[in-house]
């Protein structure tokens, strides 16, 4: 299995930039593999923001659902592929209805067969309260359980917060 590192923090933390640095630093082909879907004017303008925040040298893609096989797609030792964001991924699969454990353990498991280096990127939802209706507390757990699954896996977890990153493992 090669290197997976998980990179965890709140909205607007500073994740996604400590993210591409770190993703630079490996001087690798770096891979930036976007999972958002543009469903309104708001989604846009922060996927724009994303984009012109990186420099040309960057191959990007975009895939809402399957990221396993975008990931395989780039399976080489010469590649480091950041995945920005999981929590979006978890999103985009209860919005399309997808068995979410499911997809979770296909993420897991493809990932031990592969060579390429693999940053992800996910929010921590569960430090704040539970909240108040079904489908966020789902979201909630699905991504505490997600997060965990990865965490288990990498080598190497940050969390980070005001643009400060923190080692949690590794």
């Amino acid at each position: 299995m090669a290197k997976i590192t998980l990179i965890l923090g709140g909205t607007r933390s500073g994740k996604s930039v400590f993210a591409e640095n770190y993703v630079l630093s490996a001087n690798k082909v770096p891979v930036y593999l976007a999972t958002a879907e543009i469903f309104n004017e708001e989604m846009g303008k922060r996927v724009d923001m994303h984009r012109s925040r990186r420099k040309s040298g960057w191959i990007n893609v975009e895939e809402p659902i399957d990221i396993m096989g975008e990931i395989a797609k780039h399976n080489s030792e010469q590649k480091i592929i950041l995945i920005d964001c999981l929590s979006v991924w978890l999103g985009n699969l209860l919005e399309h209805h997808r068995n979410v454990e499911t997809e979770i353990a296909k993420l897991v498991d493809g990932l031990a067969k592969l060579e390429v280096e693999t940053v992800f990127v996910s929010s921590e939802v569960g430090l704040g309260i539970v909240p108040d209706n079904k489908l966020a507390r789902e979201f909630s757990d699905y991504a505490g359980l997600m997060n965990q699954k990865i965490a288990n896996i990498a080598e190497t977890v940050f969390f980070v917060a005001a643009g400060l990153p923190l080692k949690l493992k590794g």
